[in-house]
């Protein structure tokens, strides 16, 4: 029967162990998984890991608890023990254990039910710990960092790898020990060792010895513990210093030596405890180190915070200040953003607009919401489609580096009819998306519709880049699995009145054609259809985390993504590109930022996924990094240079707007460089506040957004990522903050600061201005009163050299429609603010534009403007029908919103007005009366 027990119970043990660590069928369908995605290399590091821990962890907290239950049983089993014992309520008569237990201590299996606990609670320690080799991988494997902590002048590598392996070992010691007592002491008590009760009170002199090793070993844990809370207070806020400040290091960091030496002495005591056999030491011991940690150190802290360093605060934490922001910029990688004056001049003229044409072609009328909204109803063509996102980036079109908005035409079968929600739709037909859509973010059609470059399934294309393969396996959208290489064909796109069909041909997906295989998918989704159906045969494959998120997390655990991955066309094909970071909340001196309990962040990462094959490529974009680095020497091969990444899809790689998020909120304080300043917060910045698009009662705060345009100083135009800033409680702009995308500048940082003696206006006043504007309001309302619908676009802050012009769309849509058209674009410069029905018009409007402008007079012969005179013939005749021809093809740009079109076009048409003006005839001179 014990034989029994015990295979039961070795079973029980191994199943628990394997299932905790995921080595069950699911183990199965990871590997494989893994192996279709080519980074099984990863997978079995992980696996390995997690089972070195496990073992690691299960041998040892098992050993613990059995060791103290053997000596415990053992102990407590020898009656001649059980003798006269003081204890500090008085001396006590011997005792004799209760029948129950005498019965209990005489016949039940103690040994075996030991063992059965200490492996069960070893499985459940060692379970939990096993999710830890993240932790235990980036200890063994860590790189330095390169920079000391001004207090203790470790390498900050060891804040970062050691010492969350140290305080996670910390927790584990201790949990050891909590459960070996609490085993030990449930065995002395049922022994009869251990009695305490309102009748009598009794402790055995093997119990106290017991409870006095373990006293010591958790009191030399304590004063371990209480040397590495040292390096805690390096992330202490005592609301004016993020880490040590100066009572922490004057007077925390010596109560914390203080309290190592009393645990070392309480430790040391209880040891000697062993041969004394009396509760006084323990008690008295751990009264001291509880008493002195509990409430003699915090009170004291306190009144030393309170009384001596709160009235000279500043004087004291100057030095820790200047620690903080210093530590604080190097865990943002804010250490090196360049700092630029920016004048804000009013010198801004038509001429200048000219001459910045790039910038001005490229200012974005087209808000996501909007634009999706357009593209939904023009684009998406069957219900079953989705544009879940609208993204930005920049291409090189015709010659022409320009801002372009992209969205992926993803497949959404939960909009399927639900007559045709069948598995075999869900799971074999309806597999992929098809194509992406683009437009450029100024140019419209003449009903303030966007311009397509990229449309239709299959994709035309209309000054956009060619795609020879649209078809979208993987992408933001796709969360169930679906079966290719079937029995039958694919959907491929509707055709009129009938479909095209495709079958996969790419190399993602794992192989289902045996049985086994068969079995294991069904039994992994709970879908006996995988096991039944005819259309899957040898030659199917399953795809399955198919969202891009998805799949990178599972790849790479211990990266955090950003929120936005875009499409991408390259070379005919689509990729997506998901930037990716290293974050952590163990950089000393550093603020936690807004979004969480990190401190330090790196966009360490950008990786590419192929929307159809599905593959998946991690390129490193910031070496210097030591978490990565720590990680590509965890898992060699996982990770290439960026250099690696081919150079059209390096030419689409942005600033990631989480990451500048972050930035921009930790810098709103960390740019004030003298510690009396920050302490004083006399120049904190916060971002600017910008009504809702449809309710004005309404406001949020602006978010960054992406640009193209020509910094100051600088001569080309680039692709940027920028965010004004505001003085804290104003509404006035003091600064802007733009993050580099291109090469070879990508991801410098620059600040461009406004003079404090003057006024620039920020989005707020802005839109105070346009809401001032009587012509402006009166055509909001009278749209509002026929039934339509306005909304309000984002305000742009757009610098054009040393100048600010703002820029915000208006959007048009029908009460019961979901249709927006652009109708007006409102542009302010200064205090003058104008409302036109293209970009090109209010520019023009707003800077006076020459007589070129429509609107204003265009030079023609007098006879060609007379009723009735004949056509002109001969050279000048075609000279005038050529600048006709140029003007008219002006105005065709200007409506459309191409500002640089409509450039050209006047630049032209001068030299041939310039003839006109050389042959045309005198005119007669007046006659005089006489």
């Amino acid at each position: 029967m014990s034989s029994r027990i015990r295979i039961i119970a070795a079973l029980a043990v191994v199943l628990g162990g394997l299932s905790g660590l995921g080595l069950d069928a699911r183990f199965m369908v990871n590997w494989s998984w893994f192996s279709d995605v080519g980074y099984d290399g990863v997978f079995w590091t992980v696996v390995a890991a997690k089972i070195a821990l496990f073992v690691v962890v299960f041998v040892i907290s098992a050993a613990a608890i059995w060791l103290n239950g053997y000596i415990a049983h053992r102990a407590a089993g020898r009656r001649a023990d059980f003798r006269l014992v003081t204890s500090p309520w008085g001396s006590l008569e011997g005792i004799t254990p209760p029948a129950p237990l005498e019965h209990l201590y005489r016949h039940f299996p103690w040994r075996l039910f030991i063992a059965a606990v200490a492996l069960v609670l070893g499985v459940l320690i060692a379970s939990g710990e096993a999710g830890n080799w993240n932790l235990a991988l980036r200890f063994l494997y860590q790189v330095p960092y390169g920079q000391n902590d001004p207090l203790y002048g470790r390498d900050i590598g060891f804040y970062l790898f050691s010492l969350p392996a140290y305080i996670e070992l910390k927790t584990w010691m201790l949990t050891i020990l909590t459960l070996s007592a609490l085993c030990a002491a449930a065995l002395y008590w049922a022994h009869g060792a251990l009695v305490l009760d309102r009748q009598r009170q009794s402790i055995a002199p093997a119990v106290i010895a017991h409870a006095s090793v373990l006293l010591g070993l958790y009191f030399a844990v304590k004063a371990w513990g209480y040397w590495l809370d040292r390096y805690l207070l390096l992330y202490g806020d005592n609301g004016v210093v993020v880490g040590a400040g100066f009572t922490d290091v004057h007077v925390q960091l010596p109560i914390l030596w203080a309290l190592i030496a009393l645990c070392a002495a309480a430790a040391i005591a209880s040891f000697v405890n062993m041969r004394a056999l009396t509760v006084r030491i323990p008690l008295i011991s751990a009264a001291a180190v509880f008493g002195c940690a509990v409430f003699l150190a915090p009170l004291f802290t306190a009144l030393y915070q309170r009384v001596y360093v709160k009235p000279n605060e500043l004087k004291f934490e100057i030095p820790y200040i200047t620690r903080n922001i210093a530590l604080t910029r190097e865990a943002y990688k804010l250490s090196h953003v360049v700092v630029k004056p920016f004048t804000a001049d009013q010198t801004l003229t038509y001429q200048s607009l000219q001459d910045n044409r790039a910038t001005i072609d490229n200012i974005r009328l087209w808000d996501w919401q909007p634009l999706l909204d357009a593209y939904a109803q023009l684009q998406e063509i069957r219900t079953y489609y989705k544009f879940h996102d609208a993204d930005i980036d920049r291409y090189t079109l015709g010659g022409k580096y320009q801002q372009v908005m992209t969205s992926a035409r993803e497949l959404d079968t939960s909009l399927l009819p639900a007559s045709a929600q069948t598995w075999v739709n869900l799971h074999v037909l309806f597999t992929h998306g098809n194509g992406v859509v683009m437009s450029p973010v100024t140019q419209t059609t003449a009903e303030g519709l966007p311009k397509f470059y990229l449309q239709d399934i299959p994709p035309t294309v209309s000054g956009g880049p060619p795609v020879k393969q649209p078809r979208i396996y993987f992408g933001e959208a796709e969360d169930n699995y679906v079966i290719v290489k079937g029995s039958t064909p694919e959907f491929d796109y509707p055709k009129g009145d009938k479909n095209v069909y495709t079958t996969y041909s790419g190399k993602a997906g794992v192989p289902i054609g045996s049985i086994g295989k068969r079995a294991l998918f069904a039994w992994y989704f709970g879908d006996i259809n995988i096991l039944l159906s005819e259309y899957v045969t040898n030659d199917s494959r399953i795809l399955f985390r198919r969202n891009i998120q998805e799949r990178v997390r599972t790849i790479a655990p211990f990266l955090r993504l950003d929120a936005d991955p875009y499409v991408v066309v390259s070379k005919g094909r689509l990729f997506w590109i998901q930037d990716a970071y290293t974050t952590s909340r163990w950089f000393p001196y550093s603020k936690a930022s807004d979004n969480g309990a990190e401190n330090y962040i790196r966009n360490a990462v950008k990786v590419v996924i192929d929307a159809y094959n599905g593959t998946v490529k991690f390129y490193v974009s910031d070496p210097s990094d030591p978490i990565i680095r720590t990680y590509e020497r965890i898992f060699p091969g996982l990770f290439q240079p960026f250099a690696a990444m081919t150079p059209d899809l390096r030419s689409h790689v942005r600033y990631p707007e989480d990451m500048f998020r972050i930035q921009a909120q930790i810098y709103r304080a960390y740019h004030m460089d003298a510690p009396e300043v920050f302490y004083n917060r006399e120049d904190l910045w916060q971002f600017p506040r910008q009504p809702t698009g449809t309710d004005d009662t309404g406001d949020t705060k602006m978010a960054p957004y992406y640009i193209n345009m020509r910094l100051p100083d600088e001569k080309r135009t680039e692709f940027v990522l920028m965010l004004p800033m505001v003085p804290s409680q104003r509404e006035n702009m003091i600064a802007w903050l733009a993050a580099r995308c291109d090469q070879p500048g990508y991801g410098k940082l620059i600040v461009y600061t406004f003079p404090k003696e003057k006024l620039v206006y920020g989005p707020f006043q802005i839109e105070a201005l346009i809401n001032q504007n009587t012509e402006i309001s009166q055509q909001i309302s009278l749209w509002n009163q026929m039934g339509s619908r306005v909304i309000r676009g984002n305000l742009l802050v757009v610098p054009i050299e040393n100048s600010i012009l703002y820029v915000t769309p208006l959007y048009l849509r029908a009460q019961t429609g979901q249709l927006p058209e652009l109708k007006r674009v409102i542009a302010v410069y200064g205090d003058h603010v104008v409302m036109e029905r293209t970009l090109a018009e209010a520019l023009a409007a707003l800077f006076k534009a020459p007589a070129a402008v429509p609107g204003a007079a265009i030079p023609v012969s007098a006879s060609a403007s007379m009723p009735g005179a004949a056509s002109p013939v001969g050279p000048t005749a075609d000279t005038a029908r050529a600048a006709l021809g140029h003007y008219q093809r002006a105005i065709d740009r200007l409506k459309a919103g191409d500002w640089s079109g409509f450039g050209k076009e006047l630049d032209a048409m001068r030299p041939l007005l310039e003839e006109l003006s050389r042959t045309a005839p005198a005119a007669p001179a007046p006659s005089k009366r006489h």
